[in-house]
Parts: C-alpha cells; sequence; structure tokens
C-alpha cells in the first residue's frame, strides 16, 4: 500500500500541494482504541477497501506498543489523517516501514501528508532510525512528487503485483505494482529538499506517466492503456535498476504528465 500501503501509498498520499498547510490542524500520536478505529473507517473512507483489504484495529495497537508509529492529524478533536509504520530489519540493520499514510479527502491538497511524514521523520530520528522505507504505486503522478520531490526518497527497487489483487475502485483492476520509497532520513539530500534547496543530479533517463492513466483506470474501455503503461515502465525500472540507477528525481509538467528522473545515487549515507 504505501502507501505505502506507504501501503505508502496510492492517491491517499496525493496530499501533497503547493498550498501552505492548514490552519488549526494538530498532529500528535495517537494511543487509543477509539483512535485506531477512526483509522480503521478512514481506510474504508479513502480507498474504498472490502473488509479482506482493511488492516483491523488491532494491527494499529501492536504497530503503537512494538516500536512503530501511528501519528494522526486533527482537526479540533476529529481525526481526518493518519500515519502508520511498522519496525523492520534487513541487512544487519533496523529500520520504519510506513505502511499506510491517508488523509480525509476534504482535507487533502493541503500539506497535510507531508506534516505527517515529518512527523514520522522526526520520531525515527529522535529513536536513533537513520532509514525510513514504503512503497507506493508508480503511476499515481501527485504521490510520487511528493514522496521524491518534496520529500527526498530515491527508489532503486520495483516489486511487481506487490499486493495481489486489490479491492480498491482506485486501483482500477490492474496489478499492485509498487515501487521502493528510501528515506535516507539524515542524508545532505533530504536535508537540502526539505530546505527547499534545488539537488544537482545527472538525469541519465525518465519514465514517464500520462496524466490520462487515472481516466483510463477507472474506464473499462481504456483499461487497457493504463495496463500498457503500467507493463512499459515496469520493464524500464526493471532494466534501469539492474543496471545500478536509481530514481532522483520528479518533474510534472504543465500538463499533469510525470516524470522520474533516473540517475546515479551520490549519498554515501544511502548505501
Amino acid at each position: 500500500m504505501n502507501a505505502s500501503p506507504q501501503t505508502e501509498n496510492q492517491r491517499k498520499n496525493q496530499t501533497e500541494s503547493q498550498t501552505e498547510p492548514q490552519t488549526g490542524i494538530s498532529i500528535q500520536p495517537l494511543t487509543t482504541l477509539e483512535q485506531f478505529e477512526r483509522c480503521v473507517v478512514l481506510q474504508l473512507e479513502v480507498w474504498g477497501y472490502s473488509d479482506g483489504d482493511v488492516v483491523p484495529r488491532r494491527v494499529f495497537v501492536v504497530a503503537q506498543r512494538i516500536g512503530g508509529q501511528v501519528i494522526g492529524a486533527f482537526d479540533g478533536n476529529t481525526l481526518i489523517g493518519f500515519a502508520m509504520s511498522l519496525p523492520g530489519y534487513r541487512d544487519g540493520k533496523p529500520y520504519l516501514h510506513s505502511h499506510m499514510l491517508a488523509v480525509q479527502a476534504q482535507y487533502r491538497n493541503a500539506g497535510i501528508g507531508r506534516r505527517l511524514k515529518l512527523a514520522q521523520r522526526d520520531d525515527a530520528i529522535a529513536r536513533g532510525f537513520n532509514l525510513m522505507e514504503w512503497t507506493f504505486d508508480p503511476l499515481e503522478i501527485r504521490n510520487a512528487h511528493l514522496n521524491i520531490a518534496r520529500l527526498g526518497v530515491i527508489v532503486r527497487r520495483y516489486q511487481p503485483d506487490f499486493y495481489g489483487p486489490s479491492s480498491s475502485p482506485l486501483q482500477g483492476g490492474l496489478p499492485t505494482d509498487r515501487l521502493y520509497a528510501e528515506w535516507w532520513l539524515r542524508s545532505g539530500r533530504v536535508e537540502g529538499i526539505l530546505r527547499g534547496e534545488a539537488q544537482p543530479s545527472e538525469v541519465l533517463e525518465r519514465v514517464t506517466v500520462p496524466h490520462a492513466i487515472y481516466q483510463w483506470k477507472q474506464d473499462v474501455q481504456q483499461r487497457s492503456l493504463a495496463r500498457a503503461v503500467q507493463s512499459g515502465n515496469r520493464e524500464a525500472f526493471e532494466s534501469a535498476f539492474r543496471r545500478g540507477l536509481a530514481v532522483i528525481g520528479y518533474e510534472r509538467d504543465a500538463e499533469g504528465n510525470g516524470s522520474f528522473l533516473l540517475g546515479r545515487s551520490k549519498e554515501t549515507s544511502e548505501k
């Protein structure tokens, strides 16, 4: 999912925006059963999942109690978004896997998703983590822009059909292909991007997603077009990653098309 799913993450993470964050929205840890139950309801509102795909309340309880994160966004006393991560361990090192981020529809495009991610980062750094990861749908343009251009993740791995069939109508019946976001929390690249500084890089290849992909996924008559883009881009990513390239940038043009920028990752802390 992040996506998730950082289910890290389909249109849930489309919360990134050029607009200013909404005032009156507070970000704070979630600790009660009632708050976790609200997270379950938000999943249904955001993704339209069937019961089989919904993460139940007890998983949020476990995440909060075993060293993960469950962080919420509140409008007054109303929970309108959340981010949930679980602790992971690979190659002899601990990290946090951000599994889900959701924001209620009427609160999107106001920077709340980014604020939730930054709250995750602050907490992770305070606890000694250097890395957070999540997965995200490479066909979701706004989500990719948030992750790469505004948070500073790099990408070096691709997983076809990560979750298997999804009941979310947002998936449009396509395989749940996912990219792995690597967020090296203390790297110079991430710190520079969070300060709004342009990052010099040599772009060697591009992988483009047309803005029309959203319409194609939802139209049964045009879904084959979306599937063709997904298949072609899958091959391009897998080829690039085998040759040692990484996603190091992201651009959107005036028509809303998105392009992943691939090159060599220069941050030694990202190795």
